[in-house]
């Protein structure tokens, strides 16, 4: 396999979430390599999301070893990138470094669990190994999670296949994420006309906007963001409607509870106006606990034996790990290549770090 074409080939296949057709593009290139290593492969079907690809590989000679629990890796095929982004910021390699949309998030991330794999072959594999190929980790992993937490149950280990930190440290914790809704309503009234007659839902929900930036905690590590407002029709128009979307970040158990709590109990500022409010916690957090560390440790030694110093580092970003974390299993994120500029036209990956992660896969599918 050569991973640097591999990895340009899925770059230029774009896949964004929401294009079912798009992600499958790129679900076909994966299975079909999938079965060039031997794997089992099955794509599992989805009405409007990409198809999720799942491919096993189990050792040529089976032993009583194998009947031990395999070894995970999770990998998304989607980027949030849209159709025709790559004819702005095409691929290309240069100086050490290698761009494209979606090359760090998370299409070398799937070149490197392959070479992982293959490489592990060629060791000869005495364990089995899950890789799992998702549609939808971008907008929240609504179709996979189920998949995901079925599969990590049954395994020994789960590697993520994200980015690392810049530093090339690995992600031994993440926040937890879930988000809010908004939407005040007041009274439509000319503006010139008949304006006191209006209840406006911008002047209110502008109140209300105050009440949730102030709900962040940063000694608890919980952030609250409004990031997104509208509101109106034409200036001439007392705005009858205003919604907001808010970002939520959690890393504390019951903080969620507390947010959720403060949100529904929101009352408005102006009479004539009302506020609805819907949420979901959609990640619970990912916590650098006693398994987490014992779990990096193992790592840790391992990637010693190669020569590898590995370091441990955390993010407020969400990624399927998050979903695995409370099941106890033992679980390690960031494992794919390091680079920067996650979801920007600035997006690229250290050319180097490729092989690199890829040995250090290979070794921890050997010696787990």
């Amino acid at each position: 396999m050569n991973i640097n074409t591999l990895l340009k080939t899925l770059v230029e296949t774009e896949s964004p979430s929401h294009d079912k057709s798009a992600v499958d593009r790129v679900g076909v290139i994966v299975a079909d390599e999938m079965r060039k290593l031997g794997g089992q492969v099955k794509v599992i079907s989805n009405k409007e999301t990409g198809d999720h690809v799942l491919a096993r590989f189990s050792p040529a000679q089976p032993s009583t070893f194998d009947l031990q629990p395999s070894i995970l890796i999770l990998c998304h095929m989607d980027t949030v990138f849209p159709l025709g982004t790559i004819q702005k910021t095409p691929y290309r390699e240069e100086g050490g470094k290698i761009f494209g949309p979606g090359t760090l998030d998370m299409k070398a991330g799937i070149v490197i669990a392959l070479a992982a794999v293959e490489s592990a072959q060629r060791s000869g594999l005495k364990r089995s190994v899950t890789l799992l190929c998702t549609s939808d980790e971008e907008i929240g992993s609504h179709t996979s999670r189920a998949l995901i937490e079925s599969l990590a149950k049954e395994s020994a280990l789960v590697l993520v296949m994200e980015g690392a930190l810049l530093d090339g440290s690995l992600k031994t914790w993440r926040k937890g994420t879930g988000g809010f809704s908004v939407t005040v309503h007041g009274r439509a009234a000319h503006a010139g006309g008949d304006h006191q007659a209006g209840r406006n839902a911008i002047e209110e929900m502008s109140h209300q906007v105050i009440a949730i930036q102030k709900l962040t905690d940063y000694e608890k590590q919980t952030t609250v963001n409004v990031g997104v407002m509208r509101g109106g029709t034409v200036s001439n128009v007392v705005p009858e409607d205003a919604r907001i979307e808010v970002d939520v970040r959690v890393m504390q158990p019951g903080e969620w509870e507390r947010l959720e709590s403060e949100m529904k109990n929101l009352k408005p500022v102006l009479d004539g106006t009302s506020i609805e409010v819907a949420g979901e916690f959609n990640r619970p957090p990912m916590p650098f606990d006693e398994r987490m560390k014992s779990t990096f440790e193992k790592a840790k030694s391992i990637a010693a034996r190669i020569g590898m110093e590995l370091t441990a580092g955390g993010t407020g970003g969400a990624s399927d790990g998050n979903f695995v974390a409370p099941l106890g299993i033992p679980l390690l994120d960031g494992m794919g290549a390091v680079g920067e500029g996650y979801h920007s036209e600035r997006e690229f990956i250290f050319a180097d770090s490729l092989e690199q992660k890829a040995k250090l896969i290979a070794e921890l599918i050997e010696k787990w």
